[in-house]
Order: structure tokens, then sequence, then C-alpha cells
């Protein structure tokens, strides 16, 4: 997987629906209701995501590396 800085997520979970609801330092809080829950990502600004790091917003937002291997094209 390719590695992705943090405005690219944001980028790309905006593009499956969340939003950014706050900032406080250098990372961003996204998030999307769904039926009536939140699913809440914070993703760090960061030029170079670590794969850990990245590995663990995918399997937060409950998409899947796929949608963000797509949307990087």
């Amino acid at each position: 997987m390719k590695k992705l800085s943090g405005k690219e997520v944001c980028i790309i979970l905006s593009k499956y629906g969340f939003v950014k609801v706050r900032q406080k330092g250098s990372h961003i809080i996204m998030q999307k209701a769904i039926l009536e829950s939140t699913i809440t990502v914070p993703v760090p600004l960061h030029k170079e995501i670590k794969i850990g790091t990245l590995h663990s917003i995918i399997r937060q937002s409950g998409l899947t590396k796929l949608d963000f291997e797509q949307d990087l094209t």
C-alpha cells in the first residue's frame, strides 16, 4: 500500500461521507453519522502517515484498503 499524507486521507474520507468536525494541533477529527451512531476517526496531518497508523484509520472508518487504493488515482 502506498504511503499517504494526512491531507490525502482526509480527502478520501470526505468522499465517503466523513466531515471535519474539529482540529487540535496536528490532528483533524473526521466524523460520519450512521443510523443512530457516529464513526469518529482522528487523522494526523503528517506528510507521510505510518503504515500502522493508516491501517488503524482504515479499520476505524469501516472502509477497506481497496477504497483507499482506488481513490489515489
